[in-house]
């Protein structure tokens, strides 16, 4: 486990985590956002599932204690489910616009935004609503105790966080293929061989699809988990 901030960490109970989180969100718009999830959910359900999400993200994010948070966004937030909800919680964080043509490029940007502060960077998607603010502060922590990187699996072979010390390494993500079986460890060996210590933290599961969503939902409490157990109640037939 990792050490907690004020107990076996090296940090004060009332100090924040010398770090930034950055979080990759995309903008819940129908047949935008979460298209995995369908046919089970409808289009407009899953883009639904996709703000529940989010907000359980930026909440946990919010508590964490990590000092700066910063999301990089992409699509209109006009257009998103539960838009005057997200932003609202967006005014708490800092937003920056994705830049480049493929998820490497976009994620690579990203960093080296979040690098600005000065500080660790700690990133995570939208679509691991289970990682609560216990778990994205043991995170962060564990990045600035190591002062190397960390890397978060996932259950798809791909993975879920990733903390970079230093942005130079951020440039790898360029050439990685994104969403394949084999992400998580091409981002290992890529680290690994840029002579960069690579430490993991706890294994997740991305919703991506809809056993996804249900095996995350059995797990996690907050706006996700209750929608899903609504629209899957709602689309089970009740035995007469």
């Amino acid at each position: 486990m990792f050490p907690r901030p004020g107990v076996e960490g090296p940090l004060g109970a009332a100090e924040t985590v010398p770090a930034t989180l950055l979080i990759m969100a995309k903008s819940p718009i129908p047949g935008f956002a979460k298209t995995r999830l369908t046919p089970q959910f409808s289009p407009v359900d899953a883009a639904y599932l996709a703000a529940c999400a989010l907000l359980d993200t930026l909440d946990a994010v919010r508590e964490s204690g990590i000092r700066h948070r910063i999301v990089a966004w992409t699509g209109d937030l006009d257009r998103a489910e539960r838009a005057v909800e997200l932003a609202a919680a967006l005014r708490d964080v800092t937003v920056v616009p994705q830049r480049g043509d493929s998820f490497g490029e976009r994620l690579a940007n990203a960093h080296l935004d979040a690098a600005d502060f000065g500080v660790p960077v700690l990133q995570i998607g939208m679509d691991t609503p289970q990682a609560d603010a216990d778990l994205l502060t043991r995170s962060a922590v564990r990045l600035v105790a190591t002062g190397d990187t960390v890397l978060g699996p996932a259950t798809d072979g791909g993975w879920w966080a990733l903390g970079l010390t230093d942005p130079r390494p951020a440039h790898l993500l360029t050439d990685i293929p994104m969403s394949t079986d084999r992400t998580g460890e091409l981002t290992e060996t890529a680290l690994r061989h840029a002579g960069f210590r690579v430490h993991a933290l706890p294994t997740l599961t991305d919703v991506d699809t809809y056993d996804d969503a249900i095996a995350v939902a059995a797990i996690s409490r907050g706006r996700f988990a209750r929608t899903v157990t609504e629209l899957v109640t709602t689309k089970t037939p009740v035995p007469l």
